[in-house]
């Protein structure tokens, strides 16, 4: 499915650009990222996919129940291999689910809403690129990263953009 491999794609360039930073650097807090390192962006891209699998089990998806697990923004490794799992994991047939969430930071109310675990992908994967694009300024602090062509920007905006070459 197109969501599939546009999530494979995305994993992909976050591979290739994290094969590249030393341990180091992974953790290195980002000055244009208010302190946050890579890492921690690329935990919390991880945990998003992670609380939507784990959603299925019940089919109620509840990002705000995120593990925040400290070894995901600190071995650069093991998120890799997450990632590689995560992107096995969503090959699976659509269903439909509840999202559980509290948009109000004053209260502690929850709302319930249908959604399907199609459109969360496509919502996770808006998210990772949102992300991306935010590791994208913590790696041009970093000199000597090669960083893939469109990472951190939208499809949309890559096809829009080479319509205007055309």
């Amino acid at each position: 499915m197109h969501l599939q491999l546009a999530v494979q794609n995305a994993f992909g360039q976050m591979t290739d650009v994290m094969d590249q930073l030393t341990d180091a650097q992974y953790t290195q807090p980002c000055v244009n990222l208010s302190g946050a390192t890579i890492g921690q962006h690329t935990r919390h891209i991880i945990e998003m996919y992670q609380c939507l699998l784990v959603g299925l089990q019940d089919s109620v998806v509840n990002y705000e129940a995120r593990q925040r697990d400290i070894r995901i923004e600190s071995d650069k490794e093991f998120a890799a291999q997450l990632l590689a799992t995560i992107e096995k994991a969503v090959d699976q047939p659509n269903r439909s689910l509840s999202l559980c969430a509290g948009f109000d930071t004053d209260t502690r109310e929850q709302v319930q809403l249908d959604t399907n675990f199609y459109r969360e992908i496509a919502y996770n994967l808006e998210h990772t690129i949102h992300h991306m694009a935010l590791i994208k300024v913590g790696l041009l602090e970093i000199s000597g990263i090669a960083i893939p062509e469109g990472f951190g920007v939208a499809s949309s905006t890559i096809k829009y953009r080479r319509s205007c070459v055309q």
